[in-house]
């Protein structure tokens, strides 16, 4: 196969993040496709992509389109993939997956069905710290993992002033922190510290906005493997960035601080090297005047780019038949289906204020 060439839905994380990974990743990008044909243009034009579409059809029938990249709100996640999959095209879907599981389910069953590549834009499973951490605790050095944290506290939506997307505010459209960014945190734990058992959840509105979904989390759950954690996170709390990410075992402490991952255990504390095939480019920025709004400012330091490099690059040698290395594992929509399972049970839980057992 000659070089493969896509088409990315959406402008906004579609033009920040997605073309740029794929270009850096070796990947043609042939078309934009958005709603609004004026802007969809300028950010063609901004950002070299030779065609702008307001309709996906004529993307897909675009000669040389191999695959679509699907960086639009979550309502949408799924026409835009069924559409896309129905025409042969290998995909990847921003998360959270869906507007639930069975929404998902039917997504991954299309995508399955045509025979095509599908992968989740779940990119920090290749972060450095994230990658190492899980990989120490595969190969025991922790022992037994036995309890964990996550916590992440910005002032992102703090000011009650900054802008956002509608549908980002909106529960019914699959806007909301949880989404945005507990997506991820239940990604790692299913990759590293096994599925879930069960979650007990709260769906706090902390910054004094008019929205009806969440600005922040409280989860406390507990794997089937025995782990017992707690997941929390604000985007609404002003005061400067909170990070915590802790796991402890039988046998020993692992921590991560962005990409510098330590251990502490009877034989003392120590930071982790890093192995040659973890190591990432650094940051690269988006152009400073696209970020419009509060929305864009989490992905101001382009932190998520050299992880989706690497996401990319997966997928490509997915499509062309080349190896791939199994650590970091890919996530396929296997894994945004029993991403969904998880957050649905957490709004459930918050619901009905219960404990909630995912089968």
């Amino acid at each position: 196969m000659s070089k493969i060439g896509t088409a990315v839905v959406g402008t906004g994380f579609g033009c920040l993040t997605h073309v740029r990974a794929m270009r850096a990743a070796g990947i043609d990008v042939l078309a934009l496709v958005a709603r609004d044909p004026g802007r969809t243009a300028a950010r063609a034009e901004r950002f070299d992509v030779p065609h702008a579409f307001t309709s996906l059809a004529d993307a897909l029938a675009l000669p040389g389109v191999d695959a679509v990249a699907v960086a639009t709100p979550p309502h949408t996640h799924a026409p835009i993939v069924l559409e896309a999959v129905a025409a042969h095209k290998h995909v990847v879907c921003e998360k959270p997956f869906a507007r639930d599981a069975a929404e998902g389910r039917r997504m991954l069953d299309a995508a399955d069905a045509a025979g095509v590549v599908h992968l989740l834009g779940t990119e920090f499973r290749w972060s450095t710290g994230q990658a190492l951490a899980g990989r120490l605790i595969r190969e025991g050095a922790i022992g037994e993992p036995r309890m964990a944290t996550f916590i992440l506290q910005v002032p992102l939506l703090a000011d009650p002033g900054g802008e956002l997307p509608a549908w980002w505010a909106s529960a019914e459209e699959g806007g909301g922190w949880l989404g945005a960014q507990a997506a991820h945190v239940v990604d790692q734990v299913r990759t590293t510290l096994g599925e879930f058992g069960g979650v007990s959840a709260s769906l706090p509105l902390v910054a004094g906005r008019s929205m009806t979904a969440e600005d922040s989390y409280t989860v406390h759950f507990r794997t089937r493997t025995g782990v017992d954690g707690v997941m929390q996170s604000t985007a609404g709390a002003y005061g400067p960035p909170l990070f915590v990410t802790r796991i402890a075992g039988t046998a020993g402490t692992v921590w991560v601080d962005f990409d510098t991952v330590s251990i502490a255990d009877a034989g003392g504390q120590r930071q982790v090297p890093i192995p040659e095939d973890l190591v990432l480019p650094p940051p690269d920025p988006p152009p400073a005047d696209l970020l419009v709004s509060a929305y864009d400012q989490l992905h101001a330091f382009g932190i998520d780019v050299p992880p989706y490099t690497r996401l990319y690059q997966t997928f490509a040698d997915l499509i062309t038949g080349r190896p791939v290395a199994e650590d970091p594992p890919a996530a396929t929509f296997v894994d945004g289906v029993a991403d969904m399972a998880v957050l649905d049970a957490i709004r459930r839980s918050a619901t009905d204020q219960a404990w909630i057992p995912i089968p």
